[in-house]
């Protein structure tokens, strides 16, 4: 079954150091599926953690000298998230009503920190990782995703599109396998089973009630992609094992979205055109064993990861790339 999201090329998320308008045209410029800009350079309250305080439902977010921890009551950091994620919707906004996009139900994507992440990131109380409380964490869950319910909510009433979400877990493995790095030596951190996290994940794609795809640069677990049937996945395809081709077989096989990380995100020494790109996907899916017509059913087109440290030119460059390249591939994937 065909996505209304595939045959697109997006971003993953992160853009250079530039202001919100000149991200929101660029990506609105550039992509048939465009998505809500991060501008980490912007600091706190603008990096993937940071974010978070503006978007979770009733734990506010604080900084320490170790970093973002869990607060009692609402900080500076909270204010300007709000305000940084509002001056972002304001940006996006006033270019579709421009452009005339406002109520056209074009496809557009958001994204944020998942909950294992952002448990695996965050202080809570007594100076531990959330992650290491169970009850920290599920809390953390819940508030995840009712803050992006609200703000899938929000999206679609200022902009009237249909939505994508995307999350953000490129620490989830590191969960899973009892890696995530303690604040203290002797403050172990036990790992989470892997069921917990499906379980988890699983509940958040029910409840927002739009599509979600979950991303991570980091090796692909299958463990975990196998218990999310629900979800599509965002993955960086350009160095694979034979394992993770079997993954994206079965992973495409049930229909789900595959997002395919190609195109560097950062610039290369040597020029890239889309008919490359569409190239490296079409031998992609011949080597896996699938149909090519898969490209157009369910493949989007990203860069490997975000473009926080690319220069603006070549955030331009490697966007238009992955337009160009999904076009190709939705028109005739046979033919590249």
């Amino acid at each position: 079954m065909s996505s209304p999201f595939a045959g697109l090329g997006t971003g993953v998320g992160s853009m250079p150091q530039v202001a919100p308008t000149q991200a929101a045209e660029i990506v609105t410029g550039e992509l048939d599926l465009a998505f809500l800009p991060e501008l980490p350079s912007r600091g706190l309250g603008a990096d993937l953690i940071g974010r978070m305080a503006a978007l979770l439902v009733d734990i506010p977010l604080d900084v320490s000298s170790r970093g973002y921890r869990l607060s009692a009551r609402p900080s500076a950091v909270s204010r300007r998230a709000d305000e940084l994620l509002r001056r972002d919707l304001d940006a996006i906004e006033e270019l579709w009503d421009g452009a005339g996009f406002i109520g056209t139900a074009r496809p557009f994507k958001i994204q944020a920190c998942g909950p294992f992440t952002l448990a695996a990131s965050v202080e809570a109380g007594g100076g531990h990782k959330a992650i290491r409380d169970r009850g920290a964490w599920t809390d953390l869950v819940e508030s995840t995703t009712e803050g992006l319910r609200v703000h899938a909510a929000e999206v679609v009433r200022r902009l009237g599109v249909e939505v994508l979400v995307q999350i953000d877990e490129p620490s989830v493995g590191a969960v899973i396998d009892g890696r995530v790095t303690p604040l203290s030596r002797l403050d172990t951190v036990p790992p989470v089973p892997v069921a917990d996290v499906a379980e988890a994940l699983s509940g958040l794609v029910e409840k927002l009630g739009h599509p979600v795809v979950v991303h991570s640069c980091d090796t692909p677990r299958w463990d975990l992609i196998d218990q999310l049937p629900a979800a599509g996945f965002s993955l960086d395809v350009t160095a694979l094992t034979t394992a993770d081709l079997d993954g994206i077989g079965g992973l495409v096989d049930r229909g789900a979205l595959l997002v395919a990380g190609i195109v560097p995100s950062t610039e290369q020494s040597s020029p890239l055109h889309a008919d490359e790109v569409a190239g490296r996907l079409a031998a992609l899916v011949d080597r896996i064993g699938l149909d090519r017509e898969v490209l157009a059913r369910n493949v989007i087109v990203t860069p490997t990861c975000g473009l926080a440290g690319a220069t603006p030119m070549w955030s331009v460059t490697a966007l238009g790339l992955c337009a160009r390249a999904a076009q190709a591939l939705a028109e005739d994937p046979t033919a590249v």
